[in-house]
């Protein structure tokens, strides 16, 4: 990773955090009140956000950083760190017991941070308002507010996993939002939510800061004043940032952390990377040939050197993944005996070599296979340009495709242009996230399922490869339907199988979840000893720790 030579970046952050000497008027509630500067905020960066837009619309694909996880609040956050589920806006919840349905009871005394009551009313319309911007939820069939306080979802079949997607949907105000013409396109300048940090008491294109709800209902644990997010286009400035000591948690990949981040304050800067994320996926769009041929898609795989990606590319922070597809987030689902005996996601130049020899694709004069057709096999491998990490992997598989003589060629433009070129199906092979949920259903769903298989030239949302088969649905079904450990024990080891069987992507690595925090001026943050909840800035756990942070108290 290339190193800016200049700390002017550096420095022009911290003028837009001193300039940012923000005047709130005093508040009730455990509000703000009086004069408060940068110095007094959370100085959070996006290292993927070059500039920011003021859109607040939770429903928006393009909403700002905190949007979901400071303004807008969730029925229930669970941790994926240690299982644990905390009840948020919800206290309680009740599953019926055939699987057909759930009620919520939600918490006394919660309100908008415009002082207006928050009811079963604003989370049934938000469940409405989802499904006519985004869809999603096919399975709902109605949603009741049976009074105040509680909120009645039935399904249209059992749906197991129905309790953590309806949990995690943030919720919005009815008063609000029934007004306003067109959800999607809202930019929602002003925002009116539940959370912690709802008043945008400062924007720029840079910079922007949330002060606290004034009508928060946990005054006692709006503990720091505000937050500021920073934008930078890409690792390398965010991390300068972060390494200069001008931000104090930022979830961006660092790379050679102890050195670069840790050896300057030891006892204040501290880090944490479990292996528990999203696995990181090379995607082969099924629809192009011969991505469509599973030897094809094992032997390319038998030629990735996972060591050198986990090692080199992601600076020893993670390991090989194993062709279960699982990440470390799910070790208690893993068949260790599906693990145990993997194959194509192990380094086999030799393999795969006679494999690609056996499926008719020849070498020739130049050392480059051909197609039947008599082409090159060559194909582009795309990524984001800013995120070096997932660049340098792409590179790392270039190089061992050598090897079996494919002609792959890195194409890192910018994430918005490679994510376009994942949706509409037209890209060739590309370093994809997964789904990553409480349960294993969402991971398999996402890459085996034909319901989330789209036609090429429609927008996708997962699935980017284009993969499906009837035998994954039916034990997905298996699994929804169940309200039985054993039956969905069993749908989960037979979709482990099949996972190896066919292929339908090649893991490369459980992500790691980035987590680097600076105690200086906040202490609370979560750790391997604390694990309450994860590092990230950008995820469901986020609001537990603006709700635990503390500022530093000078003696």
């Amino acid at each position: 990773m290339t190193r800016p030579t200049t700390s002017r970046r550096g420095r022009a952050l911290g003028a837009i955090a001193l300039a940012g000497a923000l005047a709130l008027t005093g508040c009730a509630g455990g509000g703000t009140s009086g004069a408060l500067d940068g110095t007094q905020l959370l100085q959070i960066p996006r290292e993927d956000t070059a500039t920011f837009s003021r859109n607040f619309n939770p429903f928006s694909p393009n909403a700002a950083p905190m949007t979901q996880q400071a303004i807008y609040e969730p029925l229930l956050v669970f941790n994926p760190n240690d299982g644990t589920t905390t009840p948020w806006l919800a206290s309680e919840w009740t599953p019926a017991p055939d699987g057909t349905g759930i009620t919520f009871t939600l918490r006394d005394g919660v309100q908008w941070s415009d002082g207006e009551p928050f009811t079963a009313a604003d989370v049934a319309f938000t469940f409405q308002l989802q499904k006519d911007v985004a869809g999603g939820f096919e399975y709902l069939d109605t949603i009741t507010a049976e009074d105040d306080n509680t909120v009645t979802f039935t399904f249209t079949t059992p749906f197991a996993p129905a309790l953590y997607e309806l949990g995690r949907q943030v919720i919005v105000p009815e008063h609000i939002w029934e007004s306003i013409d067109d959800a999607a396109l809202e930019t929602n300048e002003t925002p009116v939510g539940t959370g912690p940090y709802t008043e945008v008491v400062s924007f720029e294109s840079q910079a922007f800061s949330l002060g606290k709800n004034p009508s928060y209902w946990q005054p006692d644990k709006q503990k720091i004043e505000g937050i500021q997010m920073l934008a930078f286009a890409g690792n390398d400035p965010a991390n300068l940032a972060t390494t200069n000591g001008e931000t104090d948690w930022a979830d961006q990949f660092i790379p050679d952390i102890e050195k670069a981040f840790v050896a300057e304050d030891p006892d204040h800067r501290h880090f944490w990377f479990p292996a528990t994320d999203s696995v990181i996926n090379w995607q082969l769009n099924t629809t192009k040939p011969p991505f469509d041929d599973v030897q094809v898609r094992k032997a390319l795989s038998m030629a990735i050197d996972r060591e050198s990606i986990t090692e080199v590319a992601m600076q020893g922070y993670t390991h090989p993944a194993d062709c279960t597809g699982l990440s470390d987030g799910y070790d208690a689902w893993r068949d260790e005996a599906v693990a145990g005996g993997c194959d194509w996601t192990d380094r086999d130049v030799d393999g795969a070599n006679a494999i690609l020899d056996e499926a008719g694709y020849t070498r020739g004069a130049d050392g480059i296979r051909t197609m039947p057709d008599g082409s090159p096999l060559a194909f582009d491998i795309s990524v984001g340009a800013t995120s070096s990490d997932w660049l340098s992997a792409a590179n790392i598989i270039d190089q061992n495709l050598d090897d079996v003589g494919v002609d792959a060629t890195v194409n890192a433009p910018d994430w918005s242009a490679v994510v376009a070129g994942y949706e509409d199906g037209s890209f060739d092979t590309g370093i994809v996230w997964s789904n990553m949920e409480a349960t294993p259903y969402q991971f398999y769903r996402g890459v085996m399922s034909t319901e989330t298989v789209k036609p090429v030239g429609e927008q996708a949302t997962q699935n980017y490869h284009r993969f499906g088969v009837p035998e994954a649905d039916a034990l997905l079904t298996q699994f929804a339907g169940s309200t039985d450990e054993a039956s969905q024990r069993q749908a989960i080891d037979e979709l482990q199988v099949l996972f190896d069987e066919l292929a339908p992507v090649v893991p490369l690595f459980p992500g790691p979840r980035w987590g680097a925090y600076n105690t200086t001026r906040f202490t609370g943050f979560p750790t391997e000893d604390d694990p309450y909840a994860t590092l990230s800035t950008r995820g469901p756990t986020t609001v537990l720790v603006l709700t635990t942070l503390a500022p530093v108290v000078s003696e």
